[in-house]
């Protein structure tokens, strides 16, 4: 395994994150105490949960990610594991994990405890916001349309210095976003400057083969402000492990028990995956492997938050972390991104 830091700590965390959203919906708890034991016995330390996991949400599952990390973390020594959990936005689809969802100082709270509650745990070492309150274009949105009547109090001061409290409380260690723009990861920088607050110290976003979106704008913020990249979904829904090409859809697969996570299925996806798995295959590696060691290999990523519903999943996932892509292999990379550079936004 690999390691690196969390950008200005003392934190160090496998470059390899295991998700966990699946823990509670496709997996059950036993299934996903086998995933964490494999992880952790192959270097993996740290891991990405949610208080509205599992996914795909509904109230039935709400909590249930956590409840599974929680019943394995009490047996396990607390700090070699390092445990990153979010507080749910604002959304009409999700008002069953709380009334008033957002980031008041009260939701927080009680949104923080009841997370500590269910990992069984008096402290997380990443507390994230899991979508700004604010409307950003965001889970595959385009078009920015600005709605000058919007209901959103500028509050960032506020909220930081909420999770400035819970620092000084012991309760979190850091604090980062999920799913933010640049112009919100500055302002959360401005605001902790101008009034001496934790700083935000990374941002959960969408990477991959596929959504390379980051590169834009958030690369440069990430780099110049050392704010890691904890990148989500990079294998696109499973897409890039290959499974769904030629029309195939696999029993059991995700995308075959939940037909609306089509994000990374666009036709034009579907083009750049083919050419994704010829590469791969002239390499003699998997695809999976090509598109995670693309990852890895990027400049600004602090961990690479893979996900897996079965075991070899989850061993060739692992084993990605050992694939070393060449220049020339890069440039290949580059060459076929050109021919379609927003395929799944």
């Amino acid at each position: 395994m690999k390691y690196t830091n969390i950008p200005n700590t003392d934190i160090k965390v496998s470059k390899i994150c295991l998700g966990t959203m699946t823990f509670g919906e496709q997996n059950s708890e036993a299934e996903a105490h086998e995933q964490l034991n494999f992880a952790v016995e192959n270097g993996v330390n740290f891991l990405d949960t949610a208080e509205m996991y599992s996914v795909p949400a509904r109230k039935e599952t709400q909590g249930n990610s956590e409840k599974c990390i929680g019943s394995w973390l009490k047996n396990q020594k607390r700090d070699g594991i390092i445990v990153a959990t979010k507080v749910t936005g604002p959304s009409e689809y999700f008002e069953y994990v709380r009334d008033n969802l957002g980031f008041s100082k009260n939701v927080i709270q009680d949104a923080l405890n009841k997370s500590l509650k269910r990992l069984q745990t008096d402290y997380v070492d990443l507390y994230q916001l899991h979508w700004p309150e604010r409307t950003v274009n965001s889970f595959g949105q385009r078009n920015y349309k600005h709605n000058p009547n919007e209901v959103w109090k500028d509050n960032f001061k506020e909220v930081i210095e909420t999770l400035d409290e819970l620092v000084k409380e012991g309760k979190i260690r850091h604090y980062g976003v999920s799913n933010e723009t640049s112009w919100g990861v500055m302002r959360q920088l401005n605001e902790s400057s101008k009034h001496s607050l934790t700083r935000c110290k990374t941002i959960q976003n969408p990477y991959s083969l596929l959504n390379r979106t980051f590169e834009a704008n958030l690369a440069e913020v990430a780099m110049r402000e050392e704010v890691g990249l904890l990148a989500y979904s990079p294998m696109g829904f499973g897409v890039l492990s290959g499974k769904y090409l030629n029309g195939k859809l696999p029993e059991k697969s995700r995308i075959k028990l939940f037909p609306q996570y089509i994000r990374y299925s666009t036709p034009q996806a579907t083009f750049l995956t083919e050419k994704y798995n010829n590469l791969a295959s002239d390499l003699n590696i998997s695809l999976a492997q090509l598109a995670l060691a693309f990852v890895n290999q990027r400049e600004f990523l602090t961990s690479n938050i893979i996900g897996a519903t079965t075991m070899e999943q989850l061993k060739e996932n692992i084993e990605s972390i050992q694939v070393k892509l060449s220049e020339d292999t890069l440039i290949e990379i580059d060459k076929i991104h050109e021919l379609q550079p927003n395929p799944a936004p």
